[in-house]
């Protein structure tokens, strides 16, 4: 999602600097948040706007949001370190904001806009409605929310860089310690994750929304702490050194690719039976017990730490593997990010009325909101100064 580069379909490990397998394991979670944001309109328990549902969309839906956004931040911040070193501070919250922040404002006043308006089509023109939202909100953004919380983080990691410089060689020191036992070194993520999510958690609710007025800078609030942990963690290890470390082919990180994924799947397996109890078991819907919400909680917490282990240590396991189509995705990937809610909203628009199976208008709006971002975004890269920035 940060750095593009131009892969050799024929390497397995590094290009340019840069690690295949973590530049598969981003597209790989971009992909999943096309496929989510897809998905998510015709789910019965989720945010569905569309009257045709299907449960399956509900497990692919509670699949992705219960891990994606932690795991981008961890991804995000594995690549931190080495982007301090080789830059210096000043240097490297210039190219963040310019990576980040000049998306992030595009996106919150013209892309956004735009896509949004499709709820208001019949009521106003495009003007109005585009001032309304600026002026006194609601303010939509989207999926660039991401944007403007990750450019806070950079921030905060190049003013602690400045500050004690010290601060990468005392997180590297750490992350080897664990990374010579990743049993320990995981079960101590784990526990980290869960101090950083269960309470805030058990205190709001999963409903709740922290935002600046009405500027669009939203930030779930059962996920405050737990975003921040993340990216630190993997702040931590990329100190470690991430071509020599916790994502060294051979290295024991990865090796233990397999148990990642067997819990990643245990704990959602966890989750699907504790939302079956909460649907079928528990009689006030709307206030479940403490011990399902802190039972929910530690399941939700302990599936992102086990994927921010499980999707870049698989990718790596498997570098050689035939992925043509990832590979090609891979360079656009950013900007389909960016650009994707465009044409997702206005399909789900264009399919609302049809009485099709809820398949076929997932089918349209997945097959459609991809192609129409991947070619605008690889169209936008052939400027050069979007490309320095997508």
């Amino acid at each position: 999602m940060h750095e593009r580069v131009t892969l050799d379909l024929h390497r397995t490990d590094t290009t340019a600097d840069r690690i295949v397998a973590l530049d598969r394991a981003r597209t790989f979670i971009t992909l999943s948040v096309v496929l989510y944001h897809s998905a998510i309109n015709y789910t019965y328990f989720g945010q569905g706007g569309d009257r045709m549902h299907w449960l399956g969309f509900d497990l692919v839906a509670l699949f992705n949001d219960s891990y994606f956004m932690s795991c981008m931040f961890f991804i995000s911040g594995l690549f931190v370190p080495a982007s301090l070193a080789r830059r210096g501070a000043s240097t490297f919250l210039l190219h963040r904001a310019l990576r980040l922040g000049v998306p992030y404002v595009v996106s919150i006043v013209v892309i956004m806009p735009i896509a949004y308006y499709r709820y208001y089509v019949a009521e106003d023109h495009f003007t109005t409605v585009w001032w309304g939202m600026i002026s006194a909100g609601p303010w939509p953004s989207g999926s660039a929310w991401f944007l403007g919380v990750l450019l806070a983080f950079d921030a905060a990691a190049a003013l602690s860089w400045a500050v004690a410089p010290q601060t990468i060689d005392w997180l590297a020191r750490w992350g080897e310690r664990l990374l010579r036992r990743p049993l320990t070194g995981f079960a101590v993520f784990l526990v980290v994750a869960n101090a950083a999510y269960l309470p805030p958690h058990l205190w709001f609710g999963d409903g709740v929304w922290f935002m600046p007025g009405h500027f669009p800078l939203p930030l779930q609030a059962s996920r405050a702490l737990l975003y921040p942990a993340f990216f630190v963690a993997g702040v931590t290890l990329g100190a470690a050194g991430l071509t020599t470390a916790p994502f060294a082919a051979q290295g024991a990180l990865v090796q233990r690719w397999l148990v990642w994924f067997a819990l990643s799947y245990g704990c959602y397996g966890m989750i699907l039976f504790l939302a079956y109890v909460h649907h079928n078991w528990i009689t006030d819907f709307d206030a479940p017990p403490l011990w399902w919400r802190a039972a929910y909680g530690i399941a939700v917490a302990s599936f992102c730490a086990a994927m921010a282990f499980g999707v870049p240590t698989f990718f790596q396991r498997w570098a050689g593997a035939p992925l043509e189509l990832m590979d090609r995705i891979q360079p656009s990937a950013y900007g389909i990010y960016l650009l994707h809610f465009l044409p997702l909203l206005w399909l789900q628009y264009l399919v609302y009325d049809p009485a099709w199976p809820a398949a076929v208008k997932f089918a349209i709006v997945l097959v459609g909101t991809l192609s129409a971002s991947w070619l605008a975004a690889a169209a936008l890269r052939r400027i050069p100064l979007a490309a320095r920035i997508i």
